[in-house]
């Protein structure tokens, strides 16, 4: 074999040594693109979002780091008869921003249109992102970017949005907050295109179950969804119920602030005025259609400050603002009922014989009540940007009730005995910046409400739990979008 000249090897060389620098630097510009950002903060759910086996196998739970709750399993029980409960919310246990919560008619539609004024029009057009299978993609690490092309719709091109939620409507000067959108660190989260939301839900129905909050991510979805065609209204006291007609999709929102069976009647030691929550048994005004949703989005929490009794195997075991005999022990607090609530109701659907449907749980949504609570004094006002890493707050509340929910949806997959999907949408730690989406002091359209602090400082009354409308709560509906979209995959369901 001859011999190269020494000038000809000293070429190879170099030209292999480029090679094998251009491999590994493309491997490393892969796994770790320098146009990301990472969130940093508390929150460590260890929740595989890769699709969860249909079939009912055998799985290790999966807990949050520093949380291994090591306590019993629920035994879930279901109330006789799964029949309507005409059990009626006391007002004194809510805010009175929360308690506007009836079904909407075509009346309260009209009137509605009355509060609209934005000029600024809704784009519809999706932007291009690469797709990313579910295995290699974390949505929920990422960072909230400003978007020129701006909200997919606004206050008044949707005529159904809850007045107090109507964050234009009711005077607030900036607006800048409407234009965030969320970017996963290594893949994209395409913008949410009505049109083939509508497609891939043909004959189907997305019901959301929950509070208050459950309803603005639902009024969310109308609002996107309305920009291309107008639904009709078939909801009555027990739900609301939109038919979008054009594809037979069907949106559903069901009224339930905890996701358990509560009662009134006095039981034990515990009178009739106190509302009784029986945290292993779920919420039978919901669980009797359950059957019927092709996707649930559930979520709840924010009630677990009311004013209740707590009632598990029987027995009185706490409550909230509530504990008259001091003689007693109180075995739980409110953060231990609502893991047990979480556990119990998710537990009812995994095991639900006739439920093979796609669960969206959709994490504890994060208020920004500075300073106070809700009634103490917290404000969120003159909040106008995303938080900075210097301006989050650690919200000590927050953190034990989104971990607590973590352990009980994973205990609740351990259970699972149909063919049912579960996916955590875990928004927590990304809502934690958005301080400047809450509709604050503009609450209402009376040109006399206090919107600026006090002589001595004080804040005016606000609303820093629920999001204006657009918004911050419409990238939820993005997120839920995308499960949609991967689980259609995983199963070989996507239309063409």
């Amino acid at each position: 074999m001859k011999t190269l000249p020494r000038a000809g090897s000293s070429i190879m060389v170099i030209i292999g040594g480029l090679a094998l620098f251009l491999v590994f630097a493309s491997w490393g510009l892969i796994s770790h693109p320098s146009a990301s950002t990472v969130i940093q903060g508390s929150f460590n759910p260890s929740i595989d979002q890769s699709v969860i086996p249909v079939k009912p196998e055998p799985r290790s739970a999966v807990y949050p780091a520093g949380n291994n709750d090591t306590g019993d399993a629920v035994e879930v029980k279901y109330p006789s008869g799964y029949n309507v409960s005409d059990v009626k919310e006391l007002a004194h246990i809510v805010p009175p921003w929360v308690v506007d919560d009836l079904p909407l008619t075509d009346d309260s539609r009209e009137s509605n249109k009355l509060y609209v004024n934005s000029t600024l029009e809704a784009s519809l057009s999706p932007l291009s992102a690469p797709k990313v299978k579910s295995e290699s993609c974390d949505m929920y690490n990422g960072k909230w970017f400003h978007d020129s092309a701006g909200p997919l719709y606004t206050n008044n091109s949707c005529p159904i949005i809850t007045n107090s939620q109507n964050c234009q409507g009711n005077g607030r000067p900036d607006k800048d907050y409407e234009n965030y959108r969320w970017k996963p660190t290594k893949c994209g989260l395409p913008r949410f295109d009505p049109k083939e939301f509508l497609k891939l839900m043909r004959g189907k129905t997305i019901a959301f179950i929950g509070d208050s909050v459950a309803r603005n991510q639902m009024e969310s979805l109308l609002c996107i969804l309305w920009q291309v065609e107008t639904p009709t209204n078939h909801g009555d006291s027990r739900m609301h119920d939109w038919l979008f007609k054009s594809t037979s999709t069907r949106i559903v929102r069901i009224w339930s602030a905890w996701l358990i069976h509560k009662t009134l009647e006095p039981f034990d030691f515990a009178p009739k005025d106190v509302v009784k929550l029986h945290l292993d048994s779920p919420d039978e005004n919901f669980m009797e259609f359950l059957p019927t949703f092709d996707v649930v989005v559930i979520s709840s929490g924010h009630w677990y400050v009311r004013k209740t009794a707590y009632i598990y195997k029987n027995e009185i075991v706490g409550g909230q603002l509530w504990w008259p005999d001091k003689s007693r022990r109180k075995k739980m607090d409110n953060v231990k009922a609502f893991g047990i609530s979480v556990e119990t109701i998710l537990s009812a659907i995994a095991t639900h014989p006739n439920y093979s449907g796609l669960v969206i749980v959709r994490s504890y949504s994060p208020d920004h009540y500075e300073g106070g609570s809700w009634n103490t004094g917290g404000s969120c006002t003159d909040k106008v940007k995303p938080a900075t890493d210097a301006e989050l707050a650690n919200n000590r509340f927050t953190n034990d009730l989104h971990k607590k929910q973590v352990t009980g949806f994973n205990r609740a997959v351990k259970k699972q005995t149909n063919k049912s999907r579960f996916r955590y949408m875990d928004i927590t730690k990304a809502y934690s910046y958005r301080h400047d989406g809450h509709p604050g002091p503009y609450r209402s359209r009376d040109p006399h409400k206090k919107t600026t602090r006090g002589p001595h400082g004080e804040p005016p009354p606000q609303d820093c739990l629920h999001w204006c409308m657009p918004g911050p709560v419409d990238t939820w509906n993005e997120l839920a979008f995308e499960i949609i979209k991967r689980d259609l995959e995983s199963a070989g369901s996507l239309p063409t």
